[in-house]
């Protein structure tokens, strides 16, 4: 019984580790992953279409100033949102798009609401 035990610890031991190192590794994600949102402020032309089809209610429009003035963009919630991508499918532009960075710990909850400016 005992040998049994020593000869199953042992060879545990000798396999490779499964963790990463994380973040100096990373984990290969495959092409259809759905990460954090990137938005290009500059081909945004303000239709709220994003915020309208947002299952969870995830976008808002927030009152931005840019360079022509000031313009509507989406502010986005990372907390409730599904990360679906209807929002990068309905965008007229494509200045919305989901990326596949996954690495957004934060430890405060305030943090996971985006700014249009913290999406670029």
């Amino acid at each position: 019984m005992i040998v049994k035990s020593m000869a199953t610890v042992l060879r545990e031991m000798a396999k490779r580790p499964t963790t990463l190192e994380f973040p100096d590794e990373k984990e290969d994600l495959t092409d259809n992953y759905r990460g954090v949102h990137k938005l290009d402020m500059k081909t945004c032309i303000s239709c709220s279409a994003c915020a309208r089809i947002c299952p969870n209610q995830t976008i808002t429009m927030v009152d931005v100033e840019t360079e022509r003035g000031p313009k509507k963009m989406p502010e986005i919630n990372l907390e409730r949102c599904l990360f679906c991508a209807l929002c990068e499918e309905v965008c007229p532009t494509r200045c919305l798009i989901l990326t596949k960075d996954y690495d957004f710990a934060k430890y405060d909850r305030r943090e996971y609401v985006k700014a249009p400016q913290d999406l670029e």
